[in-house]
């Protein structure tokens, strides 16, 4: 089957102007009448509920926390894109479209690509208004730096605090919906199954994580802000809390799953210290703008930094890719760390790391323009590792961070099933096989702010649906089947932690579908994770009782859902013989170990469609059509 995006005719910078007036509207008095559920208050879901409810809608708003401040968003630290050309280096719309499609190997739509980089000039003048603090010139003006995979300085930031800055503002715009009572926060609560009447989505199914009540709420749309499924590897520079859940379940009910293999390594992570480390703390790619990356030439080198000369330093992305330098794209520079660990070269006691210095840059800016950049990156560093990186290079290696796969949406962000929209990072459709430095919070805002209240209202006044209420059988069915699953879970009475099973999934897909994968390796993962399915419902330990706080019964069945879709994250990475972007086939490399695309064969996004558990799921294809871009073999030299 081929998928169809509905995307819109005419030229490529038309075509989200011409869709907009083309859809249909809702009146503002009748806005009022239709109940819209978002789950997930980041950006992409605070933001979301913000617009809708100053619309008008009737927003029901669904958090994990105990409070929205507390959504993953806050640890993107480094900035956010707009094609502003503020700097007057030759930014322009254009090429924040280009440098996203390049620098996701040719593995995105267009037309939706264009549109973010249309919507990004807005963005910022929409949180300044809410009055997010960008840093800012000497003279006044937004300042801007620079990140991986661009060659223009386009990044807005808050020292190293923009994700925390941005979702703030977000925040504040939704509470004053809650205040003016158009939208409705439901605080710890746990979405388990989107409820389908008459095949669209009409509501969910959610725990609350307090008292353990399994809950029904009925609307008239479910818009999907979760965020991505990075967790499933254990150690991730995830939040804890972050999980596959609401999206797999909603797999489980029709969505499509699209591209689970284009997970994203950041190459600016603080190396694992220790077995029991539960996750690992990110250092902004911002960094690389004033830090340089090197290891020693020499295999085996142990002398601290400051013993090791000039000459017998490697600075490796400088050596290797002139043009961009250690601002190559986060793929590129993740692949590049790696290689000279296995060659021997890494530093620390593990060997798993390389130097970020910053020493050059202090020597010509001076220790208060540096502080000033990144001084609360450096506190916290120094805080992890106790460790000062003003006197001592950082060391940092890749680790699991972003996902670019996620439910399918076509141009509309509405998924295989209809009425269930999915926003932000929860969707595949933007970044393509490798996500761009500072763009996911351009992604989030823009589907937020931007797109969905004018698809949302499409789809309402194109698509009546009949009055429901939570009495329906739909709800009764999928509450029985929420309960079922809880009282399994509890019932194994086993001797394993769901954590400590959940550590050797996440060992297993670090091994052999993280930052390489083999045909070999991935039918090895293949073959173990039903066997680790097995045993986990065959001996986990989840003590405790369903009504009431339990965090055990919470942790067990993500892990639950993690066993279930890391299968398929294996599957989607055996099936693409290709390599592109974060997904790295060894088998399909260049001769100087670059990612090798084969576009006759996989220029497509694979959306899989869920067939039962251990079942092999059915794919479907949405074939790229580029007619503004000619894919050519990505070179950042």
């Amino acid at each position: 089957m081929t998928l169809d995006p509905k995307i819109p005719s005419g030229p490529l910078s038309d075509k989200w102007d011409r869709h907009r007036f083309d859809s249909k509207l809702v009146s503002p008095a009748n806005r009022r009448k239709h109940t819209v559920i978002i789950v997930g208050t980041g950006l992409a879901g605070a933001s979301a509920a913000a617009s809708l409810g100053e619309l008008g809608y009737n927003v029901l708003s669904f958090c994990i926390h105990d409070s929205p401040r507390r959504a993953h968003s806050i640890a993107a630290q480094g900035g956010i894109n707009a094609a502003k050309n503020y700097q007057n280096d030759g930014d322009s719309i254009y090429r924040l479209f280009y440098d996203t499609i390049k620098g996701g190997d040719y593995r995105s739509r267009e037309a939706n690509v264009y549109r973010l980089a249309q919507t990004s000039v807005n963005i910022i003048d929409q949180c300044v208004a809410q009055g997010v603090p960008f840093a800012r010139e000497y003279g006044g003006q937004l300042d801007n730096r620079s990140f991986g995979g661009a060659q223009v300085s386009r990044t807005f930031y808050a020292r190293g605090q923009t994700g925390q800055q941005l979702l703030l503002g977000a925040y504040q715009s939704m509470m004053r919906q809650v205040a003016k009572g158009s939208v409705t926060m439901f605080a710890q609560r746990e979405m388990l199954d989107v409820v389908l009447i008459d095949g669209k989505a009409r509501g969910i199914i959610c725990r609350n994580l307090v008292t353990g009540q399994l809950e029904r709420y009925v609307a008239d749309a479910v818009c999907l802000a979760t965020g991505g499924y990075g967790t499933a590897y254990y150690l991730s520079t995830n939040a804890i809390n972050s999980n596959v859940t609401a999206a797999w379940r909603a797999h489980k009910r029709g969505a499509y799953f699209a591209n689970p293999c284009f997970t994203q390594i950041h190459p600016t992570c603080i190396p694992v210290s220790g077995d029991d480390q539960s996750k690992l703390t990110l250092m902004s790619e911002s960094l690389r703008n004033d830090g340089r990356v090197w290891v020693p030439k020499n295999a085996g080198d142990k002398r601290p930094a400051s013993e090791i000369p000039e000459a017998e330093r490697d600075y490796y992305l400088e050596r290797k890719y002139p043009s961009f330098g250690n601002l190559v794209p986060r793929d590129v520079a993740s692949r590049n760390s790696k290689a000279v660990c296995d060659e021997g070269r890494g530093v620390g006691d593990s060997g798993l790391a390389v130097f970020l210095d910053f020493q050059n840059a202090i020597d010509r800016l001076g220790h208060a323009t540096v502080a000033g950049r990144y001084g609360n990156l450096f506190d916290m560093y120094k805080k992890i590792t106790d460790e000062d990186p003003y006197t001592v290079p950082m060391r940092i290696y890749p680790a699991i961070h972003y996902t670019m796969g996620g439910l399918w949406v076509d141009y509309n962000l509405m998924s295989t099933v209809p009425g269930l929209h999915v926003l932000g990072e929860a969707n595949f459709s933007d970044h393509g096989a490798n996500r761009l430095g500072a763009s996911a919070l351009m992604q989030g805002l823009a589907d937020g702010y931007f797109v969905i209240p004018y698809t949302l209202a499409h789809y309402i006044a194109s698509t009546p649906v009949e009055k429901a209420t939570t009495d329906h059988a739909a709800f009764a069915e999928s509450e029985d089947n929420v309960q079922s699953r809880i009282d399994r879970l509890l019932s194994v009475k086993g001797s394993k932690t769901p954590r400590a099973l959940h550590r050797e999934l996440g060992h297993l897909l670090w091994d052999e579908v993280g930052m390489s994968r083999t045909e070999a390796g991935l039918k090895r993962a293949l073959a173990r994770i039903p066997e680790l399915r097995e045993e986990f419902w065959q001996n986990v330990s989840v003590p405790g009782d369903a009504n009431n706080l339990n965090k055990n019964l919470e942790y067990a069945g993500r892990v639950a859902d993690y066993l279930e879709f890391g299968e398929l994250l294996a599957l989607d990475a055996l099936h693409r013989t290709e390599s592109c972007g974060g997904h790295f086939r060894e088998e399909s490399q260049t001769p100087d170990g670059e990612a090798k695309r084969d576009d006759d064969h996989f220029a497509y996004a694979a959306a899989w469609e869920f067939q039962g558990v251990g079942k092999t799921h059915e794919l479907h294809k949405e074939q790229f059509v580029f007619e503004n871009v000619k894919p050519t073999q990505r070179s950042y030299k």
